[in-house]
């Protein structure tokens, strides 16, 4: 699932629901958020298809990009089983991601 979340609301049931739960926070005026983005959502949905992402758009929605202890864009915030497991922020190797998501989409899905 793919979504833009807008309220911590739609977060909160999101997170609830989702036994794996990737957050990207971007601003539109952030080049490397736009030029990750589309690693990102490539990288979930070819290696990781049972895991849920969705977007927050920390420039149009700063009180909830606060609320979750984001302050640079991009930050990537992983949920397994409703809890935060880790969060990377700035600068974001794809392939080490890759490798920390992999360990706990193992230990759920496998």
């Amino acid at each position: 699932m793919k979504t833009e979340i807008k309220t911590q609301e739609e977060l909160d049931g999101l997170n609830r629901t989702s036994a794996a739960l990737l957050l990207y926070f971007y601003n539109d005026s952030c080049a490397p958020c736009v030029a990750l983005r589309p690693k990102v959502e490539e990288l979930i949905t070819n290696r990781f298809p049972r895991m849920d992402h969705s977007y927050i758009n920390a420039g149009l929605n700063p009180a909830l990009a606060a609320s979750n202890g984001v302050f640079a864009s991009p930050a990537i915030l992983v949920f397994f089983d409703g809890k935060e497991t880790f969060r990377v922020s700035k600068y974001v190797s794809i392939d080490e991601l890759a490798s920390r998501i992999q360990r706990y989409y193992n230990l759920i899905f496998s």
